[in-house]
């Protein structure tokens, strides 16, 4: 079944010298449960692909389809209490680490998913000790941080996954972990940004994102 459709989008920024074309004709569709990785140059709009899907960028043209759908801010917000997005910013806060979990399951859509159990266990599979939870947040390094992050998003029992550059910190067992990790639940859908190989495995479908947009069109200063 289909999840997300993008449908001929375009979008465009205003800068200091006026509308900036993003990119323009995108065509993208994703079943649930598919497991897709979405390649190209840096600066050629990927992680605009996520702040759509989130609602967070508003297209200037074309259509955004959820499960058959077309995209209002309602909708929007339903999309966004289903999925996990992961940043390739990994600092996420500051303080003690426990206290950051602290404060992500005090809100709302969070509430009663926290697990003490869950917490060692992710912890252990991604080769973290328990002793993190106490050092501050900004003391960690770029591998800690983006371990850290991966748990909290796993803890909140999303669905839908938006990985931007979640493994470029880590090592290369490190980045294998991860990734079997996340490929090894079927029922998620889970998109990603990156330039590591380590995502390149059989069942991962492919996007070469100058392919699915308009090569004429593609903006000079794009995100990434």
């Amino acid at each position: 079944m289909e999840i997300i459709r993008m449908e001929r989008v375009s979008v465009t920024v205003k800068d200091e010298t006026g509308d900036k074309l993003i990119f323009s004709d995108l065509h993208i569709s994703v079943d649930r449960g598919e497991k897709v990785l979405i390649r190209g140059r840096s600066g050629i709009g990927k992680t605009t692909v996520f702040r759509l899907i989130l609602g967070f960028t508003r297209p200037s043209s074309g259509g955004i389809y959820f499960e058959g759908r077309r995209a209002d801010p309602d909708l929007f917000w339903e999309v966004r209490k289903r999925t996990a997005h992961i940043s390739q910013d990994s600092d996420i806060g500051e303080g003690p680490v426990m206290a950051l979990f602290g404060e992500v399951f005090s809100y709302s859509a969070n509430r009663g998913k926290f697990s003490r159990d869950d917490l060692g266990a992710l912890l252990l599979g991604f080769s973290l000790q328990e002793d993190v939870l106490t050092k501050k947040f900004e003391n960690l390094s770029g591998g800690e941080k983006q371990r850290i992050a991966i748990i909290i998003s796993l803890m909140t029992k999303k669905d839908i996954f938006l990985l931007d550059e979640i493994t470029s910190d880590l090592d290369a067992a490190l980045k294998e972990k991860v990734v079997d990790f996340f490929l090894a639940r079927p029922e998620w859908t889970v998109l990603v940004i990156s330039h590591d190989p380590e995502w390149e495995r059989e069942g991962v479908r492919i996007i070469d994102f100058a392919e699915v947009v308009s090569k004429t069109k593609v903006g000079k200063h794009a995100g990434q």
